[in-house]
C-alpha cells in the first residue's frame, strides 16, 4: 500500500465496518519478539495496518549503519505474515501524519512506551480510540541480534 492508495484502502476497510489497528516500527531483522508483537496487535482489531519505517529514517533515528534489511525486503517479509493486513512506507520522523490519515480505532506500541510518548496517542484517543501497549519478548531484539553478530 502507498500513500496514494491508503485512503481508498481505508475508505474500503470501513465501509465493511471493520476495526483498524495500527503499529509501527522498523522491523529490520525479523524475530520471534516482531512476530508475538505483530500477533497481538492484531487481535486487537479485525485489520492491522503496519507503518514501517524508511531506509532513511531508520539512519536518522537509529544508527547509520542500520537497516541491515532494505526497506523493500522488510516490506514484503511483513506483507507475508498472516497476522498483518497491510504495510505502508514512512519517511517521516514520527508516524503522526500516517496515524492522521488511517485514524485506527486502535493504536499499538510496546510496553516499554511511556503513554505520554506515543506519536498518536492524544489524536486516537480524541476520535474514542483506544491505545493498546503490548509487552514485548523479553530479550528479543533486532539491535541484540546485531550485537551479537559482531561478536561472533
Amino acid at each position: 500500500m502507498t500513500r496514494a492508495t491508503l485512503p481508498g484502502v481505508v475508505a474500503k476497510i470501513r465501509r465493511a465496518q471493520k476495526r483498524i489497528a495500527f503499529t509501527n516500527g522498523t522491523f529490520d531483522i525479523l524475530h520471534l519478539g516482531h512476530v508475538t508483537y505483530l500477533q497481538k496487535a492484531k487481535a486487537t482489531a479485525d485489520v492491522l495496518i503496519v507503518g514501517v519505517n524508511t531506509d532513511r529514517s531508520v539512519k536518522t533515528y537509529k544508527d547509520p549503519t542500520r537497516p541491515i534489511n532494505p526497506q523493500n525486503d522488510r516490506l514484503q517479509v511483513l506483507a507475508a505474515l498472516a497476522c498483518v493486513d497491510y504495510v505502508i512506507l514512512f519517511d517521516d520522523p514520527t508516524p503522526l501524519k500516517l496515524i492522521l490519515a488511517v485514524r485506527p480505532d486502535i493504536l499499538v506500541k510496546g510496553a516499554d512506551w511511556a503513554l505520554k510518548d506515543i506519536a498518536g496517542a492524544k489524536e486516537v484517543l480524541s476520535w474514542g480510540g483506544k491505545v493498546r501497549r503490548i509487552k514485548l519478548v523479553a530479550g528479543r531484539s533486532s539491535t541484540r541480534i546485531i550485537r551479537v553478530l559482531k561478536l561472533a
